[in-house]
């Protein structure tokens, strides 16, 4: 089982069961291999639109994805890719769990980000504080290890991905940090950071910083693209003792 995924924000869909493939050299792709509770055997595949790997524009040409295939048939829509996962893979129906309040609830988070990215001012850094908050007081309520529940799901595989690009991207381009005090939000970023399905899917720091100056008609210093990658997974507060 094969599954394609845009580039632009690595999405946790599967869990992998070893190391990733290493990123070709213009970071437009990354290849894993992978499985849903550690059964169904596939590889995810991360697409940059600009520069789709050689095998992806020869079958698919300008399809976007996401794009599932399994044993040579390949399904291109979001629902009937979910459909599928839920119906072959043993575990799948997890990854699916339907809960419109979360779904609310993390909505327009990376608009915020990008917006604070490109404005640079006070007002988007409150807005993007307050939205956090509002994630962290759901998760204090609800007191499980994720979003609906004390295992992953598909508004995880969401929410994760663009918590990092606040970390990193944000710290980089406007000095950003999310607060400390935010102790529930920590906690389920440490669950997130304990799961091989989002620390080999997650893009070194140098690339997340190098998306959004791209994105800024930006270029990498020469030292940058030189640089050891990095990857920011610590956490700033001991939960401990919350």
């Amino acid at each position: 089982m094969d599954l394609y995924l845009l580039a632009e924000l690595k999405t946790i869909s599967l869990k992998p069961q070893r190391p990733a493939r290493e990123r070709s050299p213009d970071g437009s792709t990354g290849q894993q291999t992978a499985a849903v509770n550690g059964e169904a055997d596939g590889c995810v595949t991360t697409v940059c639109m600009q520069k789709p790997p050689p095998d992806f524009r020869t079958n698919f040409e300008a399809t976007h994805p996401p794009i599932l295939i399994d044993n040579g048939l390949a399904i291109l829509e979001n629902e009937k890719i979910e459909r599928h996962i839920m119906k072959s893979v043993p575990g799948g129906y997890n990854l699916f769990v339907q809960d419109k309040e979360v779904a609310t609830l993390i909505e327009n988070l990376y608009s915020k980000l990008k917006l604070m990215l490109v404005k640079k001012d006070e007002s988007k850094n409150n807005a993007l504080l307050v939205h956090l908050k509002k994630i962290n007081d759901h998760l204090a309520v609800r007191g499980t290890r994720f979003l609906t529940g004390d295992t992953m799901c598909c508004f995880d595989c969401e929410l994760m991905p663009r918590l990092q690009h606040i970390r990193v991207a944000g710290k980089y381009f406007v000095d950003f940090d999310i607060p400390k005090h935010l102790t529930a939000l920590w906690r389920y970023m440490y669950h997130m950071y304990q799961l091989d399905a989002f620390t080999q899917s997650c893009p070194a720091d140098q690339d997340i910083i190098n998306h959004y100056k791209l994105q800024q008609m930006l270029k990498m210093k020469k030292h940058e693209e030189l640089e050891t990658p990095t990857f920011t997974t610590s956490i700033p507060v001991d939960l401990n003792e919350q």
